[in-house]
């Protein structure tokens, strides 16, 4: 590794990488930050090399290699190396324990037609998630269950919010994400003979009654408000899980993973 050296806070390249922890100078670069040796390292091994790579030896054991398999492959792939030092990395860091790799992505855009979908497509659709550390966990569930797509629509939170790529552990680089309007989602549902099983506690279906095989899209709400009155009047089926305590439902990451899973046994 033959990194050029940054020792200065106000170097230009430092003052950038914070920047890029908000919406505006990411979309503006069209870059995002990941912080982190799994992250970085699903991130190249899933074809999403990063431009720059940011290290500090000072936070990890020289004695490991996996830091300079990583170093070396992300050169191999065209990112340029800086070597911080332990004031510098400790100002560009988001993760509350630092582990001396942090990598700059440029973003991407899948259309809905971008989908491969399988011969029984298998899809999980979430309407307006607010809170970037649910959407982070919502993708880990997609790629746990296997979905074949995960699409956002209308979002509040960032796909690219360093937040999202913390709680995914770097799975947003292996699940297709498409970012769509929910009217455009449910016209390409229907058109692809996709059906669509909206979650709401006000279902009288629980959601171990419903049949969730066959071409499927599961449904689910903003953590506040749940789905939109559109999405419930023109889902083909709605859904509930059923609540035996004071609360009438769940957080939205939770009951993704429940309702996601119960169309995994259900498809065997």
């Amino acid at each position: 590794m033959d990194a050029e050296v940054i020792t200065s806070l106000q170097n230009p390249r430092v003052k950038q990488l914070v920047k890029l922890r908000d919406r505006r100078p990411r979309d503006a670069a069209q870059q995002f930050l990941v912080e982190g040796y799994r992250q970085i390292r699903r991130a190249i091994d899933k074809g999403h090399p990063p431009v720059e790579l940011f290290v500090c030896p000072e936070w990890y054991p020289g004695a490991q290699g996996n830091e300079a398999r990583l170093i070396a492959d992300a050169e191999a792939a065209g990112a340029r190396v800086f070597q911080l030092n332990k004031p510098a990395f400790a100002k560009v860091a988001y993760r509350e324990r630092p582990d001396g790799l942090l990598a700059v992505l440029p973003q991407w855009r899948n259309d809905l037609d971008d989908l491969a979908l399988s011969v029984s497509p298998f899809l999980l659709v979430v309407e307006a998630i607010e809170k970037p550390g649910n959407l982070g966990t919502i993708l880990r569930s997609a790629d746990a269950a296997g979905v074949d797509g995960l699409i956002v629509c209308d979002p509040v939170t960032d796909l690219f919010n360093p937040n999202v790529v913390r709680a995914s552990t770097g799975v947003l680089f292996s699940v297709p994400v498409v970012i769509a309007d929910s009217g455009d989602v449910r016209d390409w549902l229907q058109a692809k003979g996709i059906r669509s099983v909206a979650t709401t506690p006000a279902a009288t279906q629980l959601h171990t009654a419903a049949a969730l095989t066959g071409p499927l899209a599961i449904v689910m709400g903003s953590e506040q408000y749940g789905l939109s009155d559109e999405w419930l009047a023109e889902a083909d089926d709605t859904v509930r899980i059923p609540m035996a305590g004071q609360a009438d439902s769940l957080n939205v990451a939770m009951a993704t993973i429940i309702t996601l899973f119960e169309a995994v046994r259900q498809r065997g």
